[in-house]
């Protein structure tokens, strides 16, 4: 017994060190890849052999005077980068001051990220009279231009290379606590440390354990992206006669030293300039490169800016086909593209859909549904999506082979949108009633006494009680029903000819799903719309649609009339679908005979 609990014990640990490894590596390699993160890391470790390797250099004393020798110019006997305004050797003097600038910003860096963080983390997590101290405090530092607040300090304290490092680290401060204090903040109301608060962890557990280990990309972001300005802050000060005093010398004081003679012997505060230039350009690269790798959203392309329309593949053939459907797909094929690498979301999806006719596509999560609802008026996010094959037919219209210009007039007017989660898609600083009228006019030109009438229309249409009062509430206002008839309301405003509604079910209870059904095939009936209905809840979809397909990895694998897939399936994935979704009718029985 104990063995094997050893062996387990050792197993998983070796378990974990393999998954730190892999983590390592990718990381590694996604930094790799970013080409100006890479030039920034061959400048930082070339910087790192450097001043490890100065004390072992046969280098002149970097303070030693030659008066003689003054002002000799690079590559002359002697003196590699030549000589400065007392004869001293510039390389010796730039090498070893490339260590002490190193060595002052690093670790400037490093007391403004600790006191920084911990300041952050207390307020965020403490919160309340903690909070407004805390912060309040770091707002009066922030009050003052960085460099008049470091100037002040060293004014105070007196010039002297250790005084400008902690004059630099407090002038940073505010930068890393407002950035913690920030994230601290959500993560304290978050859904884990409530619980493990419910576990008995103490408070410095919660802390230490659970919030600082989800703060430290954070912290090293920051950290990275700010080291090269700290440096360049401190060589600024030095520059300046604050910082570092003779014969001790930093890249900034031999910057200041040399701007005297600037015209007449240039080389002598152009290389140490140049030095500076690299240390800097080398932090920053290396430091934005970190920020993305260890960021997800950035590394997976989420900040980017997506483009209007979903790219085509190159060299993408166009179809001439025609069809008799009111909107048609033949084998569209989307995929995303990531670190070079193509998964493919939905592959060869056929679908039809006929005038007044409601369609649902229904399947596990994760199958495909909303890509192949986003690809039909180009929506998928590019990058990473990409459409690589496929026949998108709207009233004789192939979508995939019209411009930008024609898609926007029929995204929202002729084939609208109700998305899931409308708290995530509704702007939760507008009135309901400005979002509303905002999808009318883009499309139409119509006055405002006209538009406010068509809004309250609208609202009613959606069955919303007291519309004159709704109209002027914000989202957060709502309730979840409510705002998914607000998206309803939005997504008919144009009297579309169809209408893609997007799982619009799935967060609401029973009895407001079965109100938001019955407005929908309301509507669908009153405009003669066709919808797209999607959905992995067979029981929802047996209520509204007249056809089903059933997607599973990205395929259709079974289309047709509604009654036929429910009763008489085809496919082994539909049969154990339907097992898995017990029939209204079944437990209304099982009720009735309870009763």
């Amino acid at each position: 017994m104990l063995c094997n609990i050893q062996h387990s014990s050792r197993f998983s640990s070796v378990n974990l060190r393999s998954q730190d490894q892999r983590r390592m590596n990718v990381l590694f390699s996604k930094i790799i890849k970013n080409k100006l993160a890479l030039l920034g890391g061959i400048i930082l470790f070339i910087l790192l052999l450097l001043i490890i390797t100065t004390p072992f250099l046969n280098l002149s004393d970097p303070n030693a005077i030659n008066t003689s020798d003054r002002f000799s110019l690079p590559f002359t006997s002697n003196y590699l980068l030549g000589a400065d305004h007392l004869g001293r050797d510039i390389l010796s003097r730039v090498m070893w001051g490339t260590r002490l600038s190193l060595a002052v910003g690093f670790s400037a860096a490093l007391i403004a990220a600790i006191l920084g963080s911990f300041i952050g983390i207390i307020a965020g997590y403490f919160g309340g009279f903690f909070d407004n101290i805390l912060m309040r405090s770091v707002d009066v530092l922030m009050a003052f231009p960085y460099v008049l607040l470091a100037l002040a300090i060293v004014a105070v304290m007196g010039p002297g290379l250790f005084n400008s490092l902690i004059a630099v680290a407090i002038v940073n401060i505010p930068f890393f606590a407002r950035n913690v204090r920030g994230i601290s903040l959500a993560y304290a109301k978050s859904d884990f440390m409530i619980a493990a608060k419910i576990s008995g962890r103490s408070t410095f557990s919660c802390i230490i354990f659970e919030l600082l280990p989800n703060l430290i990309p954070t912290i090293i972001v920051a950290f990275s992206t700010t080291i090269g300005w700290m440096i360049l802050e401190t060589a600024g000060l030095s520059f300046l006669g604050l910082g570092s005093q003779p014969p001790q010398a930093d890249l900034g004081s031999m910057l200041g030293e040399g701007r005297a003679s600037l015209i007449v012997h240039s080389h002598n505060s152009l290389i140490p300039g140049l030095m500076i230039l690299f240390i800097v350009m080398g932090f920053n690269l290396f430091g934005d490169g970190i920020r993305d790798a260890l960021d997800p959203k950035l590394s997976q392309g989420k900040l980017g800016r997506s483009k209007a329309l979903t790219d085509l593949k190159k060299n993408f053939v166009f179809s001439e086909r025609c069809s008799k459907s009111y909107l048609e797909v033949n084998d569209l094929t989307t995929k995303f593209i990531r670190n070079n690498y193509e998964i493919e979301a939905i592959k060869k999806v056929n679908l039809s859909l006929q005038k007044g006719e409601c369609l649902a596509i229904v399947g596990e999560s994760g199958s495909g549904k909303s890509v192949t609802a986003l690809s039909i008026t180009r929506l998928v996010a590019s990058p990473p999506g990409i459409i690589t094959e496929g026949f998108i037919n709207y009233k004789g219209t192939d979508l995939l082979n019209i411009n930008l210009q024609t898609m926007q007039d029929i995204r929202g007017k002729k084939i609208s949108y109700i998305f899931q989660d409308p708290q995530s898609t509704l702007h939760p600083l507008q009135k309901v009633g400005s979002q509303i009228s905002e999808i009318v006019i883009n499309h139409k030109i119509i006055n405002k006494v006209k538009l406010n009438k068509e809004v309250l229309e609208l609202l009613r249409n959606v069955k919303i009680i007291d519309p004159e009062r709704v109209v002027n509430l914000y989202p957060h206002q709502l309730s979840g029903g409510m705002r998914q008839r607000i998206g309803i309301a939005m997504a008919i405003a144009n009297k579309p000819d169809i209408i893609i509604a997007d799982e619009p079910t799935t967060a609401l209870d029973v009895t407001v799903q079965a109100k938001i059904l019955s407005i929908i095939n309301d509507l669908k009936k009153e405009f003669n719309l066709s919808i797209i209905f999607i959905s992995h809840d067979l029981n929802v979809v047996s209520k509204i649609s007249d056809n089903i397909a059933v997607m599973f990895n990205g395929e259709i694998v079974e289309f047709g009339k509604t009654k036929k897939i429910l009763n008489n399936p085809n496919n082994q994935y539909t049969k154990k679908l339907i097992k898995t979704s017990p029939r209204l009718s079944l437990v209304k029985k099982k009720y009735n005979a309870k009763n």
